[in-house]
């Protein structure tokens, strides 16, 4: 009789272990696949981010690009409100010479006529 529990216990013990051990591998399976899975999506999140960086980099040459050209229009058209809002008179002088006020420095420009018939 006693020999008889004991192979049922053995059994029992060797079916127990069996599940243990299946359970630890399916456990052990399922971790890998959730780590497989994290590893997947962090190098997605990373190409989302590389990609995303990349075009704020272009986006922000372009901003640069697009200031520095404003900047330059904008220094032109200062220069050209400046040169519009100088003042011109006609000395009655014998040289004929024009006469140019721009941001309070005068200039004499000497003006060409047709020659009189």
């Amino acid at each position: 009789m006693s020999l008889r529990i004991k192979a049922v216990v053995d059994k029992f013990v060797k079916e127990l272990k069996e599940a243990l051990d299946a359970d630890i591998q399916d456990r052990i399976m399922k971790e890998r696949e959730m780590q497989s899975y994290i590893e997947e999506r962090e190098r997605e999140v990373a190409e989302r981010e590389a990609a995303w960086k990349a075009e704020l980099s272009r986006r922000e040459a372009e901003i640069a690009r697009q200031e520095a050209r404003l900047k330059m229009e904008k220094e032109n058209l200062e220069k050209e409100k400046s040169v519009l809002m100088g003042t011109a008179s006609s000395q009655d002088n014998q040289d004929g010479a024009l006469e140019i006020t721009v941001s309070g420095e005068k200039y004499r420009c000497l003006r060409f006529a047709k020659a009189k018939k």
